[in-house]
């Protein structure tokens, strides 16, 4: 499940990307259009930028922006720089494989094979959807 750290953190790279090419948003600026939390839009941000996501600028006309343009930037990317990987159960994780303590077998699990498609399917689509691509469609997440 997206948590709502990754949901809100979505949120706000699809509203600058919108604004890509445009001056820096502000958080204060950037929390009230897309109504999250101020204070913790701050850490979303703060992890975003330290994951070369997005870029701040201090001082007049500062605030933040992508790091690179929307059609650079995967939303599996944003997903996993704010929830870790992207399994959804931790023995199916390529990064962060931990086996099941209740599992017999990994090889004729029934739950683990149906996960793995699972992660697969979540992969391919988030590693393949740019925020470009994603504004195209008229995705909206804030509707969801």
């Amino acid at each position: 499940m997206l948590s709502k750290k990754a949901k809100y953190g979505l949120m706000a790279v699809f509203r600058l990307a919108k604004e890509y090419g445009k001056q820096p948003m502000l958080i204060v600026e950037l929390a009230e259009q897309e109504n999250i939390p101020r204070k913790f839009l701050e850490i979303i941000l703060l992890e975003l930028k330290n994951e070369g996501i997005l870029i701040s600028k201090m001082g007049k006309g500062g605030g933040y922006t992508l790091a690179k343009a929307p059609a650079k930037i995967k939303i599996g990317q944003v997903v996993r720089a704010l929830d870790g990987p992207l399994a959804p159960i931790p023995c199916v994780s390529k990064t962060a494989y931990q086996p099941c303590e209740e599992c017999v077998s990994e090889r004729t699990c029934n739950i683990r094979l149906i996960m793995k498609q699972v992660r697969e399917a979540t992969t391919t689509i988030l590693d393949s959807t740019s925020l470009a691509d994603a504004s195209k469609a008229k995705f909206s997440l804030s509707r969801l």
